[in-house]
């Protein structure tokens, strides 16, 4: 006999397990499961990213990105207290290089403000340099209410929250149907079929395919892989905490910045390339499916006509060790080549629209029975606990789920 649940989300990684700890904190009489093709929670974006706490000064003002990030740290940083997480609040100097980035720089400095982030400065030379004593540049806005945590952490702990807490948690299970039988979902899976009353997806970057299961979604995804070097053990002290780039506003991509770790270690990078494969973290990985449906996309062959310059600058910047030097040597130019390790990757997954735009904020798609993540681009592991909120608020409104057996959400 095929489990019976009255909600499953679908997906293990930070967004699925914090909805699924929502659903149980709201209903605790309901039967919930996760379902996850992987041996184990967090393997892919959650186990593969910076570790960064974002503040909240990228996102324009009223996006659902500006909205969760800021509420989203806040509870980030009050689980990680209550859950005996490490993090540090390091604090970030976003660099403007030259007086022409100075005024996007400026609008940086109004976005925050308007998004609420707490402590914001413009910072000289002079102040600049005795946060970051190696930094360069003629600007910079200092954003101290920048953390660091370790997800990867984080992600275990949900996971041992979410056992206790009676949900079932099911691994190397692979989504591979979605079927309605006298209004229940059948999932089938790779290893069996569980049934449910609602399913909510937040299968990252497999999301449009399981949205696909159940009905053409309006966006792709597009995985693009990003290579980080590591400072060597000698040269750590040239980054204290956070240096980043002022953003091109036109492009999803920050560019090389240096993150320092929880473990003390510095990250260099990244840069953004296609991926030839959606859980490829190296260079010569390979998926034939996973190449030919980003190919076959119709928006993508539109974002490859509008940005193949600067994709072709990433790319040379991938297979380039010197240019990625040159670049990272603009924010610290004490660096030096014997400074840098070859690092970590990880893939992100953009989603494209069909004209071939780049989708920036969170993108969810709403049926009777049903919800599907989309698109949950960074900050979504900082803002996860409230994009969790905010997605079963609408789980609530879709789904009429039972009220005896609601509980007022938490603060």
């Amino acid at each position: 006999m095929a489990q019976t649940y009255d909600i499953v989300v679908v997906g293990a990684g930070i967004v699925g397990l914090a909805t699924a700890r929502e659903l149980r904190r709201r209903h605790r009489g309901l039967a919930i499961a996760v379902v996850e093709k992987e041996s184990g929670p967090g393997r892919h974006q959650s186990g593969h990213n910076s570790g960064v706490l974002h503040a909240g000064v990228y996102y324009k003002p009223g996006s659902l990105k500006a909205q969760l990030c800021v509420r989203g740290k806040a509870a980030m940083e009050r689980f990680a207290t209550e859950s005996g997480i490490e993090y540090e609040t390091c604090g970030k100097l976003i660099v403007a290089i030259d007086d022409s980035e100075l005024g996007r720089l400026a609008e940086l400095e109004q976005r925050g403000l308007a998004n609420g982030v707490a402590g914001l400065r413009m910072v000289g030379p002079e102040e600049m340099r005795e946060i970051e004593p190696h930094v360069a540049g003629v600007r910079a806005l200092h954003v101290p209410g920048t953390g660091i945590i370790d997800y990867g952490r984080v992600v275990d702990v949900l996971a041992a929250q979410l056992r206790a807490a009676g949900v079932d948690l099911h691994f190397g299970r692979r989504v591979i149907g979605l079927d309605r039988r006298a209004g229940t979902v059948v999932i089938r899976t790779s290893q069996g079929d569980l049934v449910t009353r609602r399913v909510v997806s937040c299968a990252g970057l497999q999301s449009d395919r399981v949205a696909r299961l159940d009905s053409e979604p309006e966006v792709g995804i597009v995985p693009f892989r990003g290579d980080y070097y590591t400072l060597t053990p000698a040269a750590r002290h040239l980054c204290r905490g956070l240096i980043y780039p002022v953003p091109d506003p036109a492009l999803p991509f920050l560019g090389v910045h240096f993150t320092r770790r929880i473990d003390g270690s510095v990250w260099a990078g990244p840069n953004a390339v296609l991926a030839t494969a959606r859980e490829g973290y190296r260079r010569r990985d390979l998926d034939l499916r996973d190449l030919v449906g980003t190919v076959r996309q119709r928006g993508f062959h539109r974002m490859v006509r509008r940005e193949w310059r600067t994709g072709a600058r990433e790319v040379w910047r991938d297979v380039v060790k010197r240019a990625y030097l040159k670049d990272l040597q603009r924010y610290v130019p004490a660096l030096a080549a014997h400074h840098l390790q070859f690092g970590p990757s990880g893939v992100r997954a953009q989603a494209i629209a069909g004209n071939g735009s780049l989708v920036d904020d969170f993108t969810l798609a709403v049926s009777p029975d049903s919800v599907h993540v989309l698109n949950a681009p960074s900050p979504a592991a900082t803002a996860s606990l409230a994009i969790a909120s905010r997605l079963v608020d609408e789980v609530d409104r879709a789904f009429t789920l039972t009220a005896a057996t609601a509980i007022a959400p938490p603060p």
